[in-house]
């Protein structure tokens, strides 16, 4: 039992949680953002960026730092806290990045994890093996071996009340990432980052990553705080947070601005190419795209950094106020109509309905149907698995329109796309009082007439008519064949 992370919310598998840091003495709120500091380039002090967006976290790199003898000596004098100017939590990674890009790095798990301790670090990370997607499984199996090998360093390490992460690999082997996270899980480590995402991130690849965490999910412990390495752009805050993450790591604020990128929730402009900025943080408001682009480069990427950090922080914000209020699948609907490959990771997410169901609340505000994608929502499956418990008369009539005032039916029930029949007596509970649209389509047609289905096989002795309006005759073909179908909308003509 982890008793330094404590989940206060859930809304499908993301959740407000609680991480007390105690090496820092702080707790943060999650999901939290770490913004990523270059211990060589501060493109805006710590300090500032605790004092503007309330940052609680922050994450640097402890390779870099061990490996430049200017700054090493400074840090191990003052401390991390001091040479940063930053007094909230400080998590430090190990040179793993480095490894992944150069191939070798000249320092153990044991080595980085007493150089962080020494420095300050609030939470450690190892010498694990960020294995890239697509590398032959052989590869990955051995790469995962040997970041075992690293966890059961950094367990055996001498490392005081600071917190240790247990890296998941795996590349994108759904089965290794599970066994990966079953294995961290059960070792004595504090937070569990997802490692080598960047390069899926960097393809837009979303589709993968989602198959990559929600696999690492099922292997991980509930009380497991999640990490999802190098998720910093905004856009995808919300699809990750609900695959189940917790924190993420933004280097994308600071990365973008020197390419003179503009971060968006829909996604990334170009400096040179804007007239209006559409944003109201105070760099927005104060300043004209005209304006930065004649600042001069230094200060424009700190105009721009400063910005990328107000929409993120923000979007972290509105992320945890939809979990609180049971909107969180909606704000992912929306992002997802941002950028196709958004959708084809909010399609792979909803693949996993039923993982997503474990978590989600039974009841919440209003569900919005605004796409054909609300069709594969976990409270509509949920609603089909309890089809089963509902008790059923001799006759039966479902009807998308008001009973008739006279019928020869034991009993008259509504069936509502997406969710199918129930008795009229639940009209009023979650999630049948959802918003529709009045022309439905044949996904939301297609998953009523799965919830007759399943209806029908339950109560194999019902005598089940189905009066439906002008439903899709794909979804009409999905209605056992022993129910009698009236088109309503025929009637009287």
């Amino acid at each position: 039992m982890r008793d330094h992370f404590e989940v206060r919310d859930h809304d499908a598998a993301g959740r407000i949680g609680r991480l007390t840091v105690p090496r820092a003495g702080v707790t943060v709120e999650t999901p939290a953002l770490l913004p990523v500091v270059n211990p060589n380039v501060l493109t805006i002090e710590p300090r500032r960026i605790r004092e503007t967006f309330g940052a609680e976290l922050l994450i640097t790199n402890s390779y870099i730092i061990r490996s430049t003898d200017r700054i090493r000596d400074r840090v191990l004098s003052d401390g991390l806290h001091e040479f940063l100017g930053f007094d909230g939590a400080i998590m430090t990674d190990s040179g793993s990045f480095q490894l992944a890009e150069y191939g070798d790095i000249d320092v153990t798990t044991a080595e980085i994890l007493e150089f962080q301790r020494r420095i300050g670090s609030d939470i450690a990370t190892p010498v694990d093996v960020p294995t890239p997607p697509d590398a032959d499984r052989e590869r990955a199996e051995r790469d995962l071996e040997t970041t075992r090998t690293a966890l059961a360093d950094a367990v055996a390490a001498d490392t005081g009340d600071m917190l240790v992460n247990a890296p998941v690999q795996g590349s994108t082997y759904t089965d290794l990432r599970e066994q990966a996270g079953r294995h961290a899980a059960g070792t004595d480590l504090d937070v569990f980052p997802v490692g080598a995402m960047v390069p899926l991130l960097n393809a837009y690849r979303y589709a993968d990553v989602v198959e990559a965490v929600t696999a690492a999910k099922r292997g991980l412990d509930p009380d497991c705080p999640v990490h999802l390495f190098g998720a910093g752009h905004p856009m995808m805050l919300a699809l990750a947070v609900a695959m189940g993450c917790d924190l993420f790591d933004s280097a994308a604020y600071a990365l973008m601005a020197r390419d003179g990128r503009y971060l968006t929730v829909s996604g990334t402009d170009h400096l040179a190419e804007m007239s209006h900025f559409p944003c109201s943080c105070p760099v927005c408001v104060e300043h004209t795209p005209a304006d930065l682009r004649a600042a001069g480069d230094d200060e424009a990427e700190r105009l721009l950094a400063k910005h990328n950090l107000h929409v993120t922080f923000e979007e972290i914000r509105r992320i945890k106020e939809a979990i609180r209020s049971g909107t969180l699948l909606e704000l992912v609907e929306r992002r997802a109509r941002g950028h196709p490959a958004m959708l084809d990771g909010y399609r792979a997410l909803l693949d996993h309905a039923d993982q997503l169901e474990a978590t989600d609340p039974v009841s919440k505000g209003t569900f919005f149907y605004t796409s054909h994608e609300s069709a594969r929502r976990p409270e509509v499956s949920r609603h089909h698995d309890r089809i089963a418990r509902l008790t059923v008369p001799e006759t039966l009539l479902l009807t998308e329109s008001k009973p008739p005032s006279s019928h020869d039916y034991d009993a008259v029930w509504r069936v509502k796309p997406p969710f199918g029949p129930f008795p009229r007596a639940l009209s009023e509970t979650y999630p049948l009082t959802a918003e529709t649209p009045e022309r439905t389509d044949c996904a939301a047609q297609l998953a009523a007439a799965e919830g007759v289905s399943r209806l029908v096989e339950a109560n194999p002795d019902t005598a089940v008519t189905l009066g439906h309006a002008d439903w899709d005759p794909a979804a009409l073909a999905v209605v056992p064949d022993r129910v009698a179908i009236e088109d309503i909308t025929e009637l009287g003509r």
